[in-house]
């Protein structure tokens, strides 16, 4: 008699849908219902953006909640993930577009203040190593508020403390660093992120995201000048370190003042859960994500899986949402086979309403294609 499959489901969120700790669990009950004897273990993954907190907190991390204020200054909570030494901080819980009260854009006004203060946390319970996911910011402020936050003062020429926001740095003339929190130190930052653009230019952090955060043409000069002044007080050579634009130049504030290093978001995040030696005697692995699309081939979550599988010779299999990618691209990013919800449900608004269901459907065909002899 063979042995029992053993199936890894590790797949990233469904965005504006499910979790992913909820598609994981969607797939194994689709798998199970058509294969009862596999050995199904889920390890919902991220890449650094929203859901990062969620992901480790599925393993088994612990979750620590924080008062903290949104990018707009509004009281709010924020949550991070903990064990032993290491915190796995995620920007958009704190200060990222979906904690924008009634979603109401800020582009010039909008902080990083409150992920400084779910730092700080951190940093007060003694963690000595912080992976700092970058991806889903409401602001454009060069990771100002944040340092505010840690303990740094952005002053004006007349020595004035400024206030918060991206527009706000055209007038900075210091960053006052004396009163950093003590442990930065003795703390090592890494910044999970999955995009490479430098702080400014046509590439950077203004020009390629500022308008998703409701910037105008004319908030665009403003915020590069803005940027460009913040650059030339706090660390030029930083500037244009891959990465430095990400999270509206959160990047940059982090490597320029915190010593922080960037790495593939997918990569230290699957480091941390220990993917490599959980693949160890797995016959699948199934991943995926709300989209599956050129982007993803560079950096996202379900390729980071995929690839981590095809260096274990693990079969990996993709169920999303839908796919922009052709049949030839998706075997070119090493997947066996792509199993999409709109082929279950065309409407598109139906297919994220009944995503679960739809998931679970894919999971029992997953299971009869690649399961049974």
């Amino acid at each position: 008699m063979p042995p029992a499959p053993r199936v890894l489901i590790a797949p990233d969120k469904f965005k504006g849908s499910l979790t992913a700790p909820e598609v994981a669990a969607a797939l194994a009950a689709g798998i199970t219902r058509a294969a009862p004897e596999a050995q199904i273990q889920q390890v919902p993954v991220a890449d650094g953006g929203d859901g990062t907190v969620d992901a480790f907190v599925a393993a088994g991390w612990e979750r620590i909640e924080v008062a903290a204020p949104g990018p707009t200054g509004a009281s709010s909570t924020a949550p991070y993930a903990v064990r032993g030494a290491t915190a796995v901080i995620e920007l958009a819980a704190a200060v990222g577009l979906v904690k924008l009260p009634g979603g109401q854009l800020d582009p010039l006004g909008a902080s990083t203040e409150g992920l400084g203060v779910v730092l700080a946390h951190a940093l007060d319970r003694g963690v000595t190593n912080i992976v700092l996911g970058l991806g889903g910011s409401a602001s454009t402020d060069g990771g100002a508020g944040m340092l505010r936050s840690l303990g740094a003062k952005v002053l004006d020429r007349d020595g004035y403390e400024l206030p918060t926001g991206g527009a706000a740095l055209a007038h900075a003339a210091r960053l006052d660093r004396s009163g950093l929190h003590p442990r930065i130190a003795a703390t090592e930052f890494t910044l999970a992120c999955d995009v490479d653009n430098p702080l400014l230019g046509p590439t950077g952090a203004v020009a390629v995201y500022a308008p998703q955060k409701g910037a105008t043409v004319t908030d665009l000069s403003i915020l590069e000048a803005a940027l460009n002044n913040w650059a030339t007080i706090v660390g030029a050579e930083c500037a244009d370190h891959p990465g430095a634009g990400a999270a509206g130049g959160t990047g940059f504030g982090a490597l320029a003042v915190l010593g922080a290093q960037v790495r593939s978001g997918i990569e230290v995040i699957l480091e941390l859960l220990d993917f490599p030696a959980r693949l160890d005697g797995a016959t699948l692995v199934v991943t995926g994500e709300g989209c599956l699309d050129p982007q993803s081939l560079h950096g996202k979550a379900p390729i980071g899986v995929c690839e981590a599988a095809r260096k274990a010779g693990v079969p990996t299999v993709a169920a999303v949402g839908r796919t922009l990618l052709t049949p030839t691209e998706i075997r070119a990013g090493g997947f066996t086979a792509c199993y999409c919800l709109v082929d279950l449900e065309p409407d598109s608004a139906r297919s994220m309403a009944e995503a679960a269901p739809l998931l679970e459907r894919i999971g029992a065909q997953i299971a009869v294609d690649h399961l049974q002899n």
